[in-house]
């Protein structure tokens, strides 16, 4: 009758509660950290020359301690015993603390990666910057182009000066033939402009 009314109590549209045996559980981040400090301990000098007094102290005892006050005589079962557990469990908490250290490894390499990339996007839009750059600079008139056309601009108005005192004094002095009567005063004015050419055009 209790099985029957225990069937009825079940309903098919939940799920059962799980059977078994429930095992405390454990931090993985804790157990891990504990770990690491067992395995980095072990490696270390000092974990094997603690190790080697122990052993020695442990076969000393045994050997020349005396017989009823050895606890593990001669085949040393119980060292034997106590060596497997350790062996046994040293291997998987160092196993343990590789892959732990395997798996900062790998975030560390993908930070790496990414920062290397974001380096090599910054470094190629930096280098395109420098170039449009120079290509802009390159139409700007430099100071070096700007002295050498000022200069040769002043060059021309030196050339224009002079030959506007040579024209001036050619001037005068036919101003002053005519006043002595040496040239006539109805002489056409085109052979100062042709002068003018001549010794402007021809002279530059």
């Amino acid at each position: 009758m209790a099985v029957t009314e225990q069937r009825r109590g079940e309903r098919l549209d939940q799920p059962r509660a799980p059977r078994g045996l429930h095992l405390p559980r454990v931090d993985a981040e804790t157990f891990g950290r504990v770990a690491e400090g067992i395995a980095r301990g072990m490696g270390t000098a000092n974990f094997l020359v603690y190790m080697t007094l122990f052993l020695t102290a442990w076969f000393l005892w045994n050997t020349l301690a005396p017989a009823n006050l050895r606890f593990d005589p001669y085949t040393f079962t119980f060292l034997t015993l106590v060596l497997s557990l350790q062996a046994s469990y040293a291997a998987p908490l160092i196993l343990l603390a590789q892959n732990r250290q395997a798996d900062r490894d790998r975030i560390a390499l993908e930070e790496d990666r990414r920062r290397a990339t974001m380096q090599k996007a910054d470094t190629e839009y930096l280098a395109r910057e420098i170039a449009a750059l120079r290509i802009a600079m390159g139409e700007v008139a430099t100071r070096d182009f700007l002295r050498s056309e000022l200069t040769r601009l002043a060059e021309e108005l030196d050339e224009a000066a002079e030959r506007r005192r040579k024209l001036e004094r050619r001037q005068q002095e036919r101003d002053v033939r005519r006043q002595n009567g040496l040239e006539p005063l109805d002489e056409p004015r085109d052979d100062l402009d042709g002068d003018y050419v001549r010794d402007g055009r021809g002279e530059g």
